[in-house]
């Protein structure tokens, strides 16, 4: 199976299976029965007219698949890749001791439009040099890939040609969506031919799972397998609500959690693919953290809530709006935003030139600032939630130097950081250490104060009482870091 390394181990995207190997192509399984003792009914039995969760409304669950089987496919790819020779053993033919090497997967795709898009994952067609399109009713068709969003793994297929009589899909808002609605999944499992699953929706709003840069997933317990990859997760109207895209396993199958990019996410990012074959998001041009309760106490916050901007990079949107360093955003466009993968997703999602309005805490104050948002710069790096508070005794075993062409060439320290002291040792058992400070870290302040000498440092260490406050720069990036005395 064609698979992508992940962050988390547990994570395995539920992918192409690839003739070179990966999942296996069959699975053993062991049968349970249960015996059930007799039991005496001394009560009437009331039998139902139909199975209580065959029905999910106006329409059978059987109703809603044959309806929308039809705007499923089937996805099989194939790309070339080269292999080198080595040792005594090399090709007979080829590039200089190279061969071409001819790797198949399979996967899943939903068909959007009469004319032939189809929207799928990224990772089912990247870098596929043939793509081939199977209907429900066993058309098969060349594709062509039309774009591709690696960010949020989402990318859009047209089918080559004249196409029959397509059924596209019909969308649904995927806001709408509660815990527990039903829902099915239905794709290509394994390659072994559409199938229709059912689940719940478990969780709503997953992200910072480390799976893809822009996260947002619908949380399922329908069995999703490697090869549901791009398939369609629908809700109790027939209506699309996710792209299946990952599962969490420790096995390589089914254990019961599986993730969907939100209809809502897809459908403007499908659409921008169609139009222009990439994806214009929004872009602030500040660095974002979590706020937890260490934070909160230490910057004096009013609550442990909203999203904290470790850093605003000169000339960028924000910066020209006023935002500073230390602002806590708690609702963009009147909306209350949790965490970091939220903030993110919604600034993006909100589009270039875009002007969003954003409610504030600054310096302990209330306050709102309109912000009209730039274009993503295409070697934009994924802002991340550092680490930022950790358990231990005094702040100790730590080095700090000046700032030097020494220090600066040894821990490759840009001329733009202009102030500040290096760490150059630091003691792994440390609490800063757990707080998550590194050697090459540039200490920029210590409870809001900016230093520029580790005597400096240490003075205002000395002051401080249970916790301390360091605003770091680590390679171009700033993060707060809060270290418990």
């Amino acid at each position: 199976m064609l698979t992508r390394p992940l962050t988390n181990p547990l994570f395995l995207i539920a992918a192409c299976a690839v003739a070179s190997g990966g999942c296996a192509k069959s699975a053993n399984a062991q049968m349970h029965p249960e015996i059930a003792a007799e039991t005496k009914v001394t009560a009437p039995v009331t039998v139902l007219p139909n199975p209580l969760l065959a029905h999910t409304g106006a329409e059978s669950i059987a109703d809603i698949t044959a309806r929308v089987l039809p705007s499923v496919v089937n996805i099989s790819m194939t790309k070339v890749t080269k292999m080198s020779g080595s040792g005594s053993f090399l090709p007979f033919f080829g590039n200089q001791g190279q061969e071409d090497r001819r790797e198949q997967g399979m996967g899943s795709g939903v068909i959007v439009s009469k004319d032939g898009y189809v929207l799928t994952n990224n990772h089912v067609v990247a870098d596929a040099q043939e793509i081939k399109v199977t209907t429900s009713d066993r058309h098969n068709y060349d594709a062509t890939i039309v774009g591709t969003d690696p960010k949020s793994d989402l990318a859009v297929i047209k089918i080559k040609g004249s196409v029959g009589n397509l059924t596209p899909v019909e969308f649904g808002d995927s806001g709408r969506l509660r815990l527990g609605d039903i829902v099915l999944a239905i794709g290509n499992p394994f390659g072994v031919g559409q199938t229709v699953t059912m689940g719940i929706v478990s969780a709503k709003g997953r992200s910072d799972l480390g799976i893809e840069a822009y996260e947002d997933f619908i949380q399922t317990d329908a069995a999703i397998n490697p090869g549901n990859s791009g398939g369609a997760l629908i809700n109790s109207e027939g209506q699309l609500v996710g792209i299946n895209t990952a599962i969490l396993s420790r096995s390589g199958g089914y254990q019961g959690i599986g993730f969907a990019i939100p209809s809502n996410m897809a459908a403007p990012i499908m659409d921008s693919l169609k139009k222009t074959g990439k994806v214009v998001r929004g872009w602030l041009g500040v660095a974002i953290q979590d706020v937890d309760q260490e934070l909160a106490d230490a910057m004096k916050l009013p609550s442990a809530t909203g999203i904290l901007l470790s850093d605003v990079k000169p000339g960028t949107p924000a910066a020209k709006a006023g935002l500073a360093r230390g602002d806590v955003v708690l609702k963009v466009d009147g909306k209350v935003v949790d965490t970091s993968g939220q903030f993110r997703n919604m600034i993006a999602a909100s589009g270039a030139r875009h002007t969003v309005h954003l409610d504030l805490v600054r310096e302990a104050k209330a306050t709102a600032a309109d912000v009209q948002l730039g274009e993503m710069p295409e070697a934009e790096a994924t802002a991340a939630a550092g680490p930022s508070s950790a358990q231990g005794g005094a702040l100790d075993g730590i080095v700090l130097e000046n700032l030097s062409p020494q220090t600066r060439s040894a821990f490759e320290i840009d001329d733009s950081v202009r102030q500040g002291v290096v760490v150059t040792r630091l003691d792994p058992q440390s609490s800063a250490a757990r707080a998550g400070l590194r050697p090459g870290d540039v200490v920029l302040e210590v409870n809001r104060t900016r230093i520029g000498s580790p005597q400096q440092f240490q003075e205002l260490y000395a002051k401080s009482k249970s916790r301390v406050l360091l605003l770091v720069n680590r390679r171009g990036s700033t993060t707060f870091l809060v270290i418990k005395g």
